[in-house]
């Protein structure tokens, strides 16, 4: 009975690791979708979210019947109760990507963004995968130290949002009011996936350590 309920912990662990993988992947092609109006890539990641979902449903299946069979306390109650979470985080991660590629697929045949904001969005999507990446580092390795590192990388995001909209608000800016919904949209989804990257982290910290993110000092 008992190494059924250690392999229903590890369990969610390993499905965590591989929404992170779904996430990336799904990122990746919606900014592939977004900047070459590639169809199949927006189609692709719009089903793809499918199996986001399907995931978050089997953590959180697993969890309440790991607290309903084994009433855990202490540790393991708090693996549970942050794996659900992160689930939550990851899920709408995948949502993000979903709406930045049905951004693409209104547009299509044409690219949502102009080509002056082309080389902003891409790194976006790339610190996307970036943040998603260590995310999944942190969550397989139970790295705490490493996930406080997260925070300190989505300001990257949050500062090429802000050059999105500083261009955007630019008197110059020329380009009508479908581009300026679709950049600001694209922006805003992109540094929300960071953000969840982010609360990813923060709860894997509380999960491996038992303390917030802000009180967690990290051994010297």
């Amino acid at each position: 009975m008992r190494d059924t309920y250690h392999e229903g912990l590890d369990s969610l662990s390993d499905r965590l690791v591989e929404m992170t993988r779904l996430a990336r992947h799904a990122i990746a092609r919606a900014t592939t979708a977004l900047l070459d109006a590639d169809l199949n890539a927006a189609q692709e990641v719009i089903s793809g979210d499918e199996e986001l979902n399907r995931l978050d449903e089997e953590i959180e299946t697993t969890a309440f019947d790991l607290m309903a069979r084994q009433q855990p306390v202490a540790t393991d109650l708090r693996t549970i109760i942050t794996s659900l979470h992160m689930a939550g985080d990851l899920e709408r991660m995948g949502d993000h990507a979903v709406h930045i590629a049905k951004i693409a697929r209104r547009r299509h045949p044409d690219s949502a963004i102009p080509a002056e904001l082309r080389s902003t969005v891409l790194e976006m999507g790339h610190q996307a995968e970036l943040l998603v990446v260590k995310a999944g580092d942190v969550v397989g390795n139970r790295d705490a130290d490493t996930a406080l590192e997260l925070d300190a990388d989505d300001d990257r995001m949050d500062k090429l949002r802000s050059k999105l909209l500083k261009r955007i608000l630019d008197p110059g800016w020329s380009h009508g009011v479908e581009a300026t919904m679709d950049v600001t949209l694209a922006g805003r989804f992109y540094e929300r996936f960071g953000d969840h990257a982010v609360h990813v982290a923060d709860n894997l910290v509380y999960m491996v350590t038992g303390e917030k993110p802000k009180d967690y000092e990290p051994e010297a």
